[in-house]
């Protein structure tokens, strides 16, 4: 899973950035865009680590992407190059300044989101009107354009210039026809809100923002905590009544948004955490792991965490029952433990 960070100048992007990330503090500037690797806690990860002591534990993993375009003059190229690097993004995070700064003006989240959602609109459009033009000159040409295609565009641009977030219309958020485009504004959005040190308050959405999933944190707070060793960093937390981290937060939040769950593989070998959409199918689950698994497949031999932990261990699992065998189009749960039988 990558996401994007974004935000207009000032919102404290870079910072929201390296509290997620855990990475360095910048202090000078870097023209290149910044990545970061971060494992997705999951406490059921740990427990079967400590059954199974495999010779590895491996996490699932979140990439986090903050675009740069310094190398451009141009203002229009610096945008054009923030927005080809967001496209390959799953999701979107709108970073909306929501603190003050000495010689800034005072706080406007309402501005800041709409301003930057504008930006992303106009991106958009300018895809889209090409695409028209494009599908228009050929037709001109005798060549018989996709009438599906056209049919969404057309869709996708009268919402474009009504200025509504193509996010908010699900048939075309997720048509397959227009992946190829990598739209914006179709991509699931997480907005959020980076607040003052003291404050964990979410500002009123009412009227503007009501259909976003919405999220605060105290980004130069956070940042300063995920610094700091573990020890320390809990002290803090405590001082502060922050209950859980700016990155386990976010990661749970965005998880949730992509309606992502996971299933674990496990053994004395490694145990391992894998992320595939909710209601995904079990052949299709088998090919996250290896794309010879789906073709050969056979069965899966599913057990889930919670009658494992309430078992103790595989074997008494089994002779409870609670050990089945599922054929290809079973729909993997969240918590899921499968073996794959297959055959290539």
């Amino acid at each position: 899973m990558k996401l994007g960070i974004i935000g207009r100048p000032g919102s404290g992007k870079t910072t929201c950035f390296e509290a997620l990330t855990k990475t360095g503090v910048e202090t000078t500037h870097r023209k290149e865009s910044r990545i970061g690797t971060v494992k997705v806690p999951d406490k059921r990860v740990e427990k079967l680590s400590a059954m199974y002591q495999p010779k590895k534990t491996i996490f699932a993993q979140v990439e986090y992407l903050l675009p740069s375009a310094h190398e451009f003059k141009q203002d229009k190229d610096k945008e054009q190059s923030i927005w080809n690097q967001a496209r390959v993004c799953d999701a979107l995070i709108h970073v909306v300044r929501n603190f003050s700064s000495y010689g800034q003006q005072p706080p406007a989240a309402e501005s800041e989101f709409k301003a930057l959602d504008q930006e992303l609109l106009i991106a958009d459009l300018v895809v889209v009107e090409k695409r028209l033009e494009r599908l228009e000159l050929d037709k001109k040409r005798g060549k018989k354009p996709d009438a599906e295609e056209i049919s969404l565009l057309e869709q996708c641009h009268t919402r474009l210039n009504n200025e509504i977030a193509l996010r908010h219309f699900s048939e075309l958020a997720s048509a397959r026809a227009l992946r190829g485009y990598a739209l914006l504004t179709a991509k699931p959005a997480l907005v959020l809100f980076n607040n003052d040190d003291q404050d964990e308050s979410m500002p009123d959405t009412s009227g503007w923002a009501e259909q976003e999933t919405c999220m605060t944190i105290r980004g130069k707070l956070e940042q300063e905590l995920s610094q700091m060793a573990a020890d320390e960093a809990e002290i803090f937390l405590e001082e502060y009544g922050i209950k859980s981290s700016a990155m386990d937060r976010v990661i749970k939040g965005s998880y949730e948004l992509l309606g992502l769950i996971s299933f674990f593989t496990v053994g004395e070998d490694e145990v391992r955490a894998w992320t595939i959409a909710h209601n995904t199918a079990a052949v299709d689950a088998a090919e996250v792991i290896h794309s010879d698994i789906k073709k050969g497949f056979i069965r899966a031999e599913v057990l889930s965490y919670d009658d494992l932990m309430a078992a103790g261990n595989f074997a008494e699992a089994r002779k409870r029952g609670t050990v089945r065998l599922e054929g290809k189009t079973y729909e993997v749960q969240d918590g899921d433990i499968i073996t794959f039988r297959f055959n290539v």
